[in-house]
């Protein structure tokens, strides 16, 4: 039920340490822990063999556009935007599954996308391009496609930010944003992808550091009882693995202690949380939430529930380390020719 980063292009000592007696769920890679490509292939091997069974989730945030970590020679995809302005699912379908080829290169098995969010504020500072469309029913067809594309080159798919960050004015790395729509008009815009997406079986969504007053006037939509089990859960009948956003972010730190915040999430129905930076963090996280379990009948209910939804997840994807040899990429990076087919489609910018 936890995920977390690492500090550098391979595993510390110390790192090595923690990672053997937590048994962590995944770990993230950031681009602080991608400097080239057979270095990246030799972590992902000694991250794949640091857990026993079932193995981790090791995951990425490889969107395209702004938000990509995989140095050159690997390609550079474009934004979510580009895609979307073509309007062209069979494109987004082979771009998702080009990139699905890249990751499956270094042993990635598990990427933090597609985009969900519509965007429908042009004012948001965090969005913009990362989303596919300010139409929802866009979205809807581009980003299936795209995940459609991943799930075909064996990556499994997250769908990002549940309920909808497209809205917002405010950065949740920075401080806690508030979208003040009615949840007829959440239901109309934000809503719509998620929706498709829970009915079409997306492996797996993560939520939004965002406080939504129509659904809980209280809690972000992460650590939200009503959003998660409510909404998600029972409304969206949703049984996949549910990711929160990174909880080292000022959403989630600057409004609440790690207890309370990890707490809340298992409470609200999030099955894996994520700490990117400090395993410190993870770690007093960990063992609060064993205590818990230990303690209240509720919580070892909810642990149990999600560690059924991980277990399943990784038994459908996670048979075998997919990396090549080290002295195999370079050479199967230049194969694939990424670089130049995505030149092609998208040179005018």
């Amino acid at each position: 039920m936890f995920l977390v980063g690492c500090r550098g292009d391979s595993l510390t000592r110390d790192e090595q340490l923690i990672f053997a007696e937590y048994q962590f769920g995944g770990v993230i890679l950031s681009k602080r822990n991608c400097a080239e490509p057979a270095q990246i292939l030799s972590l992902c091997r000694s991250l794949w063999g640091s857990a026993d069974e079932p193995p981790p989730f090791i995951a990425i945030d490889q969107e395209g556009g702004q938000v990509h970590r995989l140095p050159q020679p690997f390609t550079h995809f474009p934004a979510a935007a580009r895609i979307g302005e073509g309007k062209n699912a069979d494109l987004a379908r082979r771009l998702g599954q080009a990139m699905a080829d890249e990751l499956n290169l270094v042993g990635v098995n598990l990427n933090f996308a597609p985009v969900l969010d519509v965007n429908s504020n042009s004012a948001n500072p965090i969005i913009a391009d990362r989303a596919f469309a300010a139409d929802p029913k866009q979205v809807v067809e581009i980003a299936s496609a795209w995940a459609q594309g991943l799930r075909d080159g064996g990556i499994i798919p997250c769908g990002k930010h549940f309920p909808g960050h497209g809205d917002t004015e405010k950065d949740s790395h920075l401080e806690l944003p508030t979208v003040r729509k009615s949840l007829d008009e959440l239901r109309a815009v934000e809503l719509a992808p998620f929706a498709d997406a829970t009915r079409n079986g997306i492996e797996s969504l993560m939520t939004a550091h965002v406080l939504y007053p129509a659904l809980d006037a209280e809690l972000p939509a992460t650590l939200s009882e009503p959003v998660v089990t409510g909404l998600l859960r029972h409304q969206l009948g949703y049984d996949g693995v549910v990711f929160s956003d990174d909880m080292e972010m000022k959403a989630i730190t600057d409004n609440f202690q790690v207890e309370e915040a990890t707490a809340r999430a298992v409470r609200a129905g999030v099955d894996v949380l994520l700490f990117c930076h400090e395993s410190a963090k993870a770690i007093q996280a960990f063992e609060f939430l064993c205590d818990e379990a230990e303690r209240d009948p509720v919580v070892r209910a909810r642990v149990e529930d999600s560690v059924r939804r991980i277990t399943e997840l990784k038994r459908r994807y996670l048979k075998k380390f997919t990396g090549v040899e080290e002295n195999e990429i370079a050479a199967r990076i230049v194969d694939l020719d990424h670089r130049r087919w995505v030149h092609v489609n998208f040179a005018s910018g």
